[in-house]
């Protein structure tokens, strides 16, 4: 393998290929070799914004001796099959969530990149800030008691406000909306805090622009504990990311407006305490960079990845079907 790395992005149709392109040119141990799109037009722009070569022919730019690795930022219908692909080639993948439409393309692209010796990260950024590093810790400790609730919700106003493009709107390329997109973040905190596997889920969409996907959602969890956990995401609404926890011992809260945990119980005295919140620790992409180098999995990420993908599909058949979905 080339030192530094060699990247190339495949796709801008995300909205954060921008972001991860970025963080190739900055990365120290990265180089930007290539961007890749199937929409000419699209490609050739970002290829000339970040001053590097555009490649119109899939199989010929993951073919090349001079490229090491892939960034995908493709629609999500087409994951498995860029992905499959780039593992075939021995090239690591770094992708945008979701990993895959479904489990099974979701376990496909693992057991593909396992196959060929290809290091996958998806990004799951939330995971690694520091807000959730102090949360865990609290949980760790007890202090809580019991968990009984969790309530996770991330809103942005790109419905209302029309900033977000037309084709995240589209089914079948996107999947689904503003769960599929946005609430997987909502989605994967709240399986790390209660746990991964709940017993069912409910779900609802709504439509406040009258797209072809929901832009408005809410997703509630339940566990064989009893706990509760309720997952809220949307397009139409410029609210702070929140958090609130409660256990049968105490409460826990988070704003990003105040970037503070704020707690509350018996272990914690008197009144509501404020802990701060750290730096973030190492991003995803970071964290794929230096599994590369070391030559070593993602096992916790890739995990959590699947989970994501299996609730976000419990999620939409529920809301599809306006029943309750057993998580399986």
């Amino acid at each position: 393998m080339s030192a530094p790395l060699r990247v190339a992005t495949l796709s801008f149709w995300h909205v954060h290929a921008g972001d991860y392109t970025r963080s190739t040119v900055q990365n120290p141990n990265t180089e930007l070799v290539a961007i890749w799109d199937d929409d000419a037009e699209r490609g050739r722009e970002a290829a000339a914004q970040y001053n590097t070569e555009y490649v119109a022919d899939l199989d010929q730019l993951l073919a090349r001796d001079d490229l090491d690795a892939v960034t995908v930022t493709t629609e999500t219908s087409r994951h498995r099959d860029v992905m499959v692909a780039a593992a075939r080639a021995g090239k690591h993948i770094f992708t945008e969530k979701l990993l895959a439409p479904t489990v099974a393309e979701a376990e496909e692209i693992i057991k593909a990149c396992d196959d060929h010796g290809v290091k996958l990260i998806v990004s799951l950024p939330r995971l690694y800030d520091g807000y959730t590093t102090v949360i865990n810790d609290e949980l760790a400790s007890g202090n809580l008691g019991e968990l009984t609730y969790a309530r996770v919700r991330l809103c942005h106003n790109g419905s209302v406000a029309n900033w977000l493009p037309e084709r995240f709107y589209e089914p079948e390329p996107a999947i689904g909306g503003a769960l599929t997109d946005l609430g997987c973040h909502p989605v994967y905190l709240t399986q790390l805090f209660l746990g991964p596997s709940p017993s069912t889920v409910n779900a609802i969409y709504g439509k406040v622009t009258d797209r072809k996907v929901e832009d408005n959602a809410v997703v509630t969890v339940g566990y064989p504990s009893g706990a509760i956990g309720v997952i809220e995401a949307g397009f139409v609404s410029p609210d702070p990311f929140l958090i609130e926890i409660g256990g049968t011992q105490g409460w826990l809260s988070y704003c990003d407006r105040d970037d503070v945990i704020k707690v509350s119980g018996a272990a914690y005295g008197d009144g509501v305490q404020e802990v701060p919140v750290p730096a973030r620790g190492p991003s995803a992409y970071e964290q794929w960079v230096q599994h590369i180098a070391d030559d070593t999995r993602a096992d916790v990420n890739l995990a959590a990845a699947v989970e994501l993908t299996r609730l976000v599909v419990a999620a939409n058949e529920a809301a599809a079907s306006g029943r309750t979905v057993p998580y399986k």
